[in-house]
């Protein structure tokens, strides 16, 4: 294990719990007991990581599985000729006749799903082997289901402390108050806007720009029950609804675990006093079903007529980031213009290149700017680093941090007493690295891994004699991740969890966009948006209370791409300097020389 990690080991195997952030509990009570509601062993990957974080975890522990009596067959494998099949059958029963199309949709898109989809079914059994299970034959019509009373009495002797919904219908009855606190089930839409299903679909349909997925405790009132926690993730620019469950579905993976962790060290008052409001419902629909075929053809109709006509005239594009710098203009912070980038100076950099995450810093009363230098041809980055020019431009761009197996970004550059630091991002490595000037600008000596696991756009800061760390986990990626804090007594020593976390799970501010800047009495944490697309506009938001403890902040101001630009997504200053960076949506043969 690395100098300075927290690593803990846990009940199966050791862990990081940096990686796997909230398998691990400080607290000395008993382990809590889940037990899980399930169709059959074989489960999503979604269900299966949720499943793997409480069995690695040191808190609690699967005493029953409850299974139920009749399952579902696997649909068959889907060719053309039993697409047609099926479609031919839907449409001579009148009962399924009016969402045929809708069938045939899903079919043709569970084609395109990936190999690591989170909805991929994979075999469950070794992984559940050795936990009490029984089956269970619920009474009730249609869709809403009961338990019979040996049934409960079984469950209720165990003394679970949760029950977990993987399987079953709508749940009714005793079986709701048969755990210590309650029964726990996903759902994947914002309840705010879309109640009912099919998950995510509708996002696409009605082009809403984000995408929902909330844990709550279910009760007899259909969304009634006690929101736990929600993530809020961009809506794909797709008609397949599979990519838009993607980073949702494995992005909302930690819920379960999240909130077990915080039962378990802080207790269910707790836990509900960090629940989600109460919210008005604000969806065009009261319930939302699977679409007819009217819906369907109404929808995918246009799309594929746009497709055809542009068809011929497509040409790859990319987003191609240039640095802009504004020197002896009125901040941001401070500004009340209505054009936030007016003023700035853009550089174009190299042919085959974009320059993007600029970081200046004074040295020697030169100031320097370091960024991440993207070659399109290789398709890869490295760490540049050019003095700036008293006119805002860039002189002699060089490599500074350079691995041909590596991809690097946002090199978060600062200063602590009379060294350089460096934490650049390198997701790829599954580490978080602190790298020290021996130098400068141009020699950076590794100096310690600070965290392992995948994250991005690690921000560090010091404050009230405190070392503080914000960094976004991005697994599977980043557009599933969550904004994690961390606190240090000093860069050399051990990182501890914050009790706070997740400080965001909305992508639209839940990954950095510069340094931590005082200004004033106020300190100013700079956040990017991914929505609608990645590096959309940042937003400038006041750290309002931090602690060893608690965290707050409040947003005071969000910049929008303008002047042609599709993003804006760093936000960095020096002196009497402003620095961005800004994308345009550029045709790939314009760019490769």
């Amino acid at each position: 294990m690395e100098s300075g990690s927290t690593g803990t080991k846990g009940k199966n195997s050791e862990i990081y719990p940096e990686a796997h952030p909230f398998r691990v509990s400080r607290a000395g009570q008993a382990s809590l007991r889940i037990g899980l509601l399930l169709d059959g062993p074989r489960l999503s990957a979604f269900f299966a990581r949720i499943i793997e974080d409480i069995t690695c975890s040191n808190f609690a522990s699967l005493e029953m599985l409850v299974f139920q009596k009749k399952t579902q067959p696997l649909a068959p494998a889907s060719t053309p000729e039993s697409l047609i099949g099926t479609l031919k059958k839907r449409l001579l029963d009148p009962r399924l006749r009016k969402t045929a199309l809708y069938d045939l949709y899903l079919r043709l898109d569970q084609r395109t799903k990936t190999p690591n989809h989170p909805q991929n079914l994979v075999d469950c059994s070794s992984l559940l082997a050795g936990i009490e299970s029984i089956e269970v034959e619920p009474i009730g019509k249609k869709f809403v289901q009961r338990f019979p009373p040996d049934a409960i009495e079984k469950i209720q002797s165990k003394k679970l402390d949760v029950l977990l919904r993987f399987g079953f219908n709508i749940l009714h009855g005793e079986i709701l108050t048969s755990a210590r606190y309650g029964v726990w089930s996903y759902h994947h839409g914002d309840n705010e806007f879309y109640r009912g299903g099919p998950p995510h679909f509708w996002e696409l349909y009605e082009k809403a720009p984000l995408s929902g997925v909330i844990l709550q405790v279910l009760t007899e009132e259909l969304d009634g029950g006690v929101v736990l926690c929600k993530s809020l993730f961009a809506t794909q620019p797709t008609v397949m609804v599979s990519r838009n469950r993607f980073a949702p579905y494995w992005g909302s993976t930690d819920l379960v675990i999240r909130k077990l962790n915080e039962l378990h060290q802080f207790g269910w008052d707790y836990v509900k006093e960090r629940a989600v409001p109460p919210a008005a419902y604000k969806g065009k629909r009261k319930i939302y079903r699977s679409p007819t075929n009217a819906e369907i053809v109404r929808w995918l109709g246009p799309v594929f007529l746009k497709k055809s006509v542009r068809y011929p005239f497509r040409k790859k594009t990319v987003q191609h980031w240039r640095i802009g710098v504004r020197v002896g203009g009125k901040r941001l912070l401070d500004s009340a213009s209505e054009n936030d980038l007016e003023g700035f100076k853009w550089i174009e950099p190299n042919k085959g290149q974009f320059w993007a995450d600029p970081f200046p810093i004074e040295h020697d009363r030169k100031t320097w700017v370091f960024f991440e230098d993207f070659s399109y041809r290789e398709s890869r980055g490295w760490i540049s680093c050019a003095e700036l020019s008293a006119e805002g431009a860039l002189i002699s761009a060089t490599p500074c941090l350079d691995n041909r197996n590596c991809h690097y970004s946002y090199p978060h550059v600062f200063r602590s007493g009379s060294d350089f630091f460096m934490v650049p991002e390198a997701r790829d490595s599954h580490s978080v690295d602190l790298y020290r000037c021996s130098e400068f600008p141009s020699k950076w000596i590794r100096h310690r891994t600070l965290l392992r696991g995948k994250f991005v756009d690690t921000t560090i800061w010091q404050q009230d004699e405190t070392w503080w760390l914000l960094t976004t986990r991005a697994e599977p990626d980043a557009g599933a991740g969550s904004l994690l804090l961390f606190y240090s007594d000093s860069l050399s020593g051990e990182w501890q969890i914050h009790p706070a976390n997740p400080i965001s799970t909305d992508i639209r501010n839940n990954r950095g966009a510069g340094r931590v800047f005082q200004a004033g009495s106020r300190w100013i944490r700079p956040s990017q948006s991914c929505c609608p697309t990645y590096g959309y506009s940042f937003s400038l938001n006041e750290i309002t209370e931090i602690s060893r403890t608690r965290y707050a902040e409040r947003l005071l101001k969000t910049v929008l791409p303008s002047g042609g630009l599709c993003g804006v997504h760093t936000y960095n200053f020096a002196e009497n300097i402003e620095i961005i960076d800004g994308a345009t949506m550029t045709p790939v043969k314009k760019l490769i020389p």
